[in-house]
């Protein structure tokens, strides 16, 4: 049996001792102070308690995507992008690049190497840790140090506003992860000296004194305070916390405001908005309804700022604000595969429009933090989605190249593509597969995804149980009941599969609650314990089941997938199956390009394949029977690619000669919304077979289709 690590024993009794400390008046279940840390009064309890990095290790096709990062360019960032992340970083004491990138790279890096435990990797990653740890200036100040006189601009490096807090805020996640993972004493004392010299010096220089990110970013600084205040209960981190709440970009109130009628074309000045505070009236008219008026990275961190000041104010007036901008987010700019158009402001539902990377990575940074809040289901099956369509595609199979933006229709990625509002700024290259193409921040920004989902496949729960929210093949080991370890196999083909298996190893019999999310897509799902159907309720899209466990007991929980469609951009038609989207199959060719600029060698991708395909009403409305599904030969390996893909389904679609590309891009054709034949097609209107794959396994696609009134 395998026994939690000594790490996570440290940490068990360091969270012990604090959280016994502040129990005393506390009202819930006293179980709660004896296992993981746990909000501190006057914070509201968590609904759901994270593990100790490394506790969850993934299996299967997880971790082999995960080791692809480890040879990709999480591993070797340092190499492929010496410029930026190499021993000039001013992160590492340099006079390079120091400000956003390289802790970027790091807060990606750490989990990963931590979560396979690869020596290697944490070899890596600890100079940058260390750095920060032995190099704090006395009044508190971490980062690098502003030059005495400003050098000269070097291409490609951000050397300047070495004193902008936005970085610090990613560097703060990092040192976060690493107490987690190691337990190390001295993060504790740096964070409380930094904290206390942001309490000196905000007032002075409020966040958004240098540049605007921290204002739109000040959750994630506000999050690492509720953590240490968790951890030490000093007092002057919750008076710290109010100043930040209070200099943060006011993201409750837009996400509140009424829908905005008037010109959806928004101008860019509204992400310039700088001064704090900000001026009323341009507040009062900014909402997420229209169309360029927040930039998409900003707001897949600032979904999470209202539900990380609601665990101090208690009022769910903050929930309610995040469910109705995710309504609105998806109603003005969504895309099936759980994202939305931006090329860096928000743009729109066209399914040609790109997704930026660092919003995925930040929007599924922004949906585990809330889940682990609230313990609210609805956010964790947009996390799902998003994990499982928008996530696989966007970085190549080896992790060696990158999109800058992703689209729901791309049958083509070359430099001549037009649909980016960015294209002139990056030479046309936003939607190619590069390591430097579109902008670098997803270069080192992407690597947090994957490692941070697998550190939130399960929690502990308040009251001594544990909790698995998102499926995957996966181990986990923690302390559940009265100090009783407990060891978790998950075995499952999900999220082709319907059927998730559970094994529980333990060192003794024990009373505790087992949580499993039953997705709002899975209709009729049924949970069975060493076999036998178990009767069991289930609340808020959570099945709890209270027993007395005993060692090589199994839970199995089947969630039935069915066909169905959804309607998106000019009512196109997508289709679903369960947690993924299907897109039409499209074969390619990639050619290699490099023009010798900044943005080095990249990889253009072209249809092989034709791709103008429509969908046939009368198919849809006779779901599923219409479609067949075929399962493909898997062993579990790596699936998301074209030849790897366990599923397919087919249906019948009509060739659609009409629709034809501009510049490379499948713009919808004008005529086809509504259109009605009555028997005679036409000429060259022509049935055929037509085979979907899940979103996540293609590199071109068509994932919104025109539907066609045929009889």
């Amino acid at each position: 049996m395998k026994v939690i690590s000594l790490i996570s024993l440290c940490l068990f009794f360091l969270f012990s001792c604090n959280n016994k400390k502040e129990n005393d008046g506390r009202t819930d279940d006293s179980r709660s102070a004896t296992l993981y840390l746990q909000n501190r009064s006057p914070l509201k309890p968590m609904a759901y308690l994270e593990l100790p990095l490394g506790n969850i290790k993934p299996e299967g096709w997880l971790k082999e995507q995960l080791r692809h990062m480890a040879n990709g360019m999480t591993g070797n960032l340092d190499s492929i992008y010496p410029e930026v992340v190499g021993p000039r970083n001013g992160w590492l004491g340099g006079d390079g690049d120091g400000w956003e990138r390289g802790p970027y790279w790091i807060d990606g890096l750490l989990p990963l190497a931590y979560i396979l435990d690869d020596e290697a990797l944490k070899k890596k990653m600890r100079p940058w840790v260390e750095w920060v740890l032995n190099n704090q200036t006395e009044e508190g100040y971490i980062g690098p140090v502003p030059f005495e006189t400003e050098p000269e601009p070097e291409r490609g490096l951000q050397r300047g506003n070495r004193k902008d807090w936005w970085p610090k805020m990613v560097m703060l996640k990092v040192l976060q992860q690493y107490y987690d993972a190691t337990g190390d004493e001295r993060v504790i004392d740096v964070l409380t000296k930094y904290f206390k010299y942001q309490l000196k010096e905000l007032p002075i220089s409020p966040l958004d004194h240098l540049t605007l990110w921290a204002n739109r970013r000040g959750a994630d600084n506000l999050q690492v305070v509720y953590w240490l205040y968790n951890i030490t209960g000093d007092d002057f981190l919750l008076d710290l916390g109010e100043i930040i709440q209070d200099q943060t970009f006011p993201w409750t109130t837009i996400f509140t405001n009424e829908e905005n009628y008037n010109d959806p074309t928004t101008p860019w000045h509204y992400t310039q908005l700088k001064r704090y505070p900000f001026d009323s009236t341009e507040i009062n008219d900014l909402t997420v309804s229209k169309l360029g008026g927040i930039h998409t990275v900003n707001l897949a961190q600032g979904l999470k700022a209202p539900i990380i000041y609601y665990q101090k104010s208690h009022e769910q007036h903050y929930v309610e604000a995040v469910k109705k901008a995710l309504k609105d987010i998806k109603k003005y700019h969504g895309q099936p595969q759980g994202m939305y158009g931006g090329d860096e402001p928000l743009h729109g539902t066209n399914p040609v429009q790109g997704v930026e990377f660092c919003s995925i990575s930040e929007g599924m940074f922004s949906l585990e933090s809330i889940i682990k809040i609230t313990g609210d289901m609805e956010f964790a099956d947009l996390l799902e989605r998003i994990a499982y369509n928008a996530l696989p595609p966007q970085a190549s199979d080896d992790f060696t190249t990158r999109q800058y933006f992703q689209a729901a229709n791309q049958i083509e990625l070359s430099d001549r593509l037009e649909t980016s509002f960015q294209t002139n700024s990056h030479k046309g290259t936003d939607f190619v597969f590069g390591t430097l193409s579109g902008y670098p921040c997803c270069t080192t920004n992407m690597h947090q995804s994957w490692p941070k989902f697998v550190q939130n496949l399960f929690y502990a729960t308040p009251d001594g149980g544990a909790a698995a929210l998102m499926y995957a093949p996966a181990k986990v080991s923690l302390l559940v009941a009265d100090s009783v370890n407990l060891t978790i196999t998950e075995t499952t083909g999900f999220p082709f599969k319907e059927n998730v298996d559970f094994e529980f190893s333990l060192d003794r019999v024990a009373s505790f609650p087992f949580h499993l999310r039953i997705p709002s897509w899975s209709k009729n799902a049924e949970i069975l314990v060493n076999g036998d159907p178990a009767e069991v309720s289930v609340e808020n899209q959570v099945a709890v089941i209270e027993r007395q466990w005993q060692n090589g007991d199994k839970v199995t929980l089947k969630m039935p997938m069915t066909i169905t469609t959804s309607i998106w951009h000019e009512f196109s038609t997508a289709v679903e199956r369960g947690p993924l989207v299907y897109a039409l199959k499209v074969t390619h060719e990639e050619r290699k390009k490099n023009r010798g600029d900044i943005y080095r060698e990249f990889n253009e991708v072209y249809a092989t394949s034709d791709w103008n395909y429509g969908l046939i009403q009368s198919e849809l409305d006779n779901l599923p029977e219409s479609a067949q599904i075929i399962e493909n030969k898997w062993d579990g390996r790596y699936p998301w690619n074209l030849e790897n893909a366990p599923l397919e389904i087919r249906l019948t679609g009509v060739k659609v000669p009409e629709w034809k590309e501009v510049n490379g891009a499948p713009v919808f054709p004008g005529f086809w919304d509504g259109y009605y034949w009555d028997g005679d097609y036409g000429e060259g209107i022509k049935k055929e077979e037509i085979t979907l794959v899940p979103y996540g396994c293609t590199t071109l696609r068509i994932t919104e289709f025109p539907t066609y009134n045929l009889k």
